[in-house]
């Protein structure tokens, strides 16, 4: 712990011994907020670990497979969050015509939410019979999920204006349909790095405008973090893609067994149902936290 830390968490502890500490209810929840941040990061785990988190899921090699796949992975992290207590509000959705996802970002409301999901980031892998496929013949596609924490303050990490690439176009449903003709989504390029990011779940173009700031200060964050990681073990940084995506985390198997394994901890579970159907996360979830991935 940093003196600098010591001296705020000693500060704040003073404030909330006040009497009138929760007088003003607005700042007193800023405070104790500020406070569990600092709490957190002071004991070595991040300082968004107890905060809300940003997930985004897209669809990989596989064609309509991974499309379904990445329906299928989105409905058990929502079963997972209800498990939780915890509510998600999706940011973006774009689905295709046959009832799969090509990509959905969705915000998870939970205190320690991001912390219990980080570890979800990576690529995960289905083999199945492919209900596509007239042959009936065995598939294997991808989909990628990428976890991010959500920024509570804009000055966490500052983005200068003219690393953006800001465009605004309309709202749209299912298969591509306008349901709003304003031009309420927006979609922010991060020119230095590549990374883009959407919003339409909101009613205005500058409330999507904001959302869509917020996710992409936890993109660079998380890519901050993740570099960082890659240095410590001497790693190459690539800015491809193609090093994200053959970072496989979890193998969906059912065809010609049923199983579910987590390749970092070797940790396996059987019912499958359980995890695809009913979110049944928390053995991989606590293995992965166990080995501080």
């Amino acid at each position: 712990m940093t003196e600098d830390i010591k001296e705020r968490l000693t500060d704040i502890e003073a404030q909330m011994a006040s009497p009138d500490f929760w007088n003003d209810k607005i700042k007193a929840q800023q405070v104790i907020q500020e406070y569990e941040e600092l709490k957190a990061e002071s004991e070595g785990k991040g300082k968004y670990d107890i905060g809300n988190a940003h997930i985004t899921i897209f669809g990989g090699a596989g064609g309509l497979d991974a499309e379904d796949f990445a329906h299928m992975l989105t409905h058990m992290y929502f079963k997972y969050v209800e498990n939780q207590g915890w509510h998600y509000v999706i940011v973006h959705r774009h689905d295709n015509e046959h009832g799969g996802i090509k990509n959905i970002t969705f915000e998870v409301e939970g205190k320690g939410a991001y912390g219990r999901l980080k570890h979800e980031s990576g690529v995960h892998r289905l083999v199945r019979i492919s209900p596509f496929n007239a042959k009936s013949q065995r598939h294997t596609s991808f989909a990628m999920v990428e976890v991010i924490p959500k920024f509570t303050k804009a000055i966490d990490l500052d983005i200068p204006e003219s690393d953006l690439d800001i465009q605004f176009t309309r709202s749209g449903g299912p298969g591509g349909q306008n349901v709003n003709k304003r031009e309420t989504a927006v979609r922010i390029v991060h020119t230095p790095t590549g990374i883009a990011v959407h919003a339409d779940g909101e009613r205005s173009q500058l409330q999507n405008k904001e959302k869509a700031l917020e996710i992409l200060r936890g993109k660079l964050y998380h890519k901050r973090e993740e570099d960082q990681k890659r240095q410590a073990r001497g790693m190459q940084i690539s800015a491809t893609t193609d090093a994200e995506w053959s970072n496989q985390i979890r193998s969906y198997v059912l065809h010609p067994y049923q199983m579910v394994k987590d390749h970092r901890t070797n940790t396996e579970v059987r019912d499958i149902k359980g995890v695809l159907e009913q979110g049944e996360l928390d053995p991989f979830i606590e293995a992965a936290d166990a080995l501080e991935l």
